[in-house]
């Protein structure tokens, strides 16, 4: 039986970024689902507060050079990759100048988001199944965590719904207690040209807080884990996806079997 495909992607991750939960989580669960046996690949942004040369990442040459258009702005995808210390995983960064050059990860010295989170939203997403594409890699299962990702299964729904690399790839979205105060800018919606959008989404994107992302994060994905005290309303917006409350007991088996679990529903449907 061939191996089953996990794509983590994640906003943050341990050593790469500092240590809190979602950070950890994104680090250890795909080191323990790779020796449970899935075939595992890992993508985050390539932030400049992180020290290429100390984490030793390199550009990956063949899949750099493409272009993504953000608010009709053509900006350049540059590809990175490392290795998780003491483990032989790789870690795929993307990379931009124009998003990911400063010395922070979401806010500035004076604890300011950055203004133009929502476009490195938007290029972190696109960029990261654009350069899945190139990879030729059909993953099983697509596990997104935090709010930065929480685009991920819109795009999956609408412009690369008919994508023959993520024809059969089940989202499993991780929503954490652990957000941001106020809102991203209002014309993410309008930046992001999104189509055919449900009612429920197209409200929450025209309001993009960190509990409405988590809501579209929620409502989309085929598997939803929720990581902490998550908000009653995000929790509500779950529909018909499997859900599970993410404690560290028995963390592996409890990974696997849920993975296993979305995994056998697609075959049985």
């Amino acid at each position: 039986m061939d191996k089953k495909r996990i794509l983590f992607v994640s906003q943050e991750i341990t050593p790469y970024t500092p240590e809190k939960i979602i950070s950890t989580l994104a680090n250890q669960l795909p080191q323990d689902m790779n020796e449970q046996g899935f075939e595992v690949r890992i993508f985050m942004p390539r932030y400049g507060c992180i020290n290429e040369r100390r984490h030793q990442l390199h550009e990956v040459i063949r899949l750099s050079g493409m272009n993504l258009p953000i608010n009709d702005m053509d900006q350049p995808l540059i590809i990175k990759v490392a290795s998780i210390p003491n483990a032989r995983i790789q870690v795929y960064f993307i990379d931009n100048d124009e998003y990911f050059k400063r010395k922070s990860v979401f806010e500035d010295a004076k604890g300011n988001m950055h203004p133009d989170n929502d476009e490195r939203a938007l290029f972190f997403n696109r960029g990261v199944l654009e350069t899945v594409k190139k990879l030729g890699w059909s993953p099983d299962v697509i596990h997104c965590h935090g709010w930065m990702t929480s685009l991920m299964p819109i795009y999956l729904r609408t412009q690369y719904a008919d994508d023959q690399i993520f024809a059969e790839s089940k989202i499993v979205s991780s929503v954490y207690a652990e957000g941001f105060e106020g809102s991203l800018n209002a014309e993410l919606i309008n930046k992001a040209k999104f189509a055919e959008l449900d009612s429920d989404v197209e409200g929450w994107l025209s309001e993009p807080t960190f509990n409405n992302l988590s809501k579209i994060a929620a409502k989309l994905s085929d598997g939803v884990v929720m990581v902490g005290d998550v908000a009653d309303e995000v929790r509500e917006a779950v529909t018909d996806a499997e859900t599970m409350d993410h404690t560290d007991e028995e963390m592996t088996n409890r990974y696997k079997e849920f993975f296993n679990e979305i995994l056998i529903e697609e075959t049985v449907a």
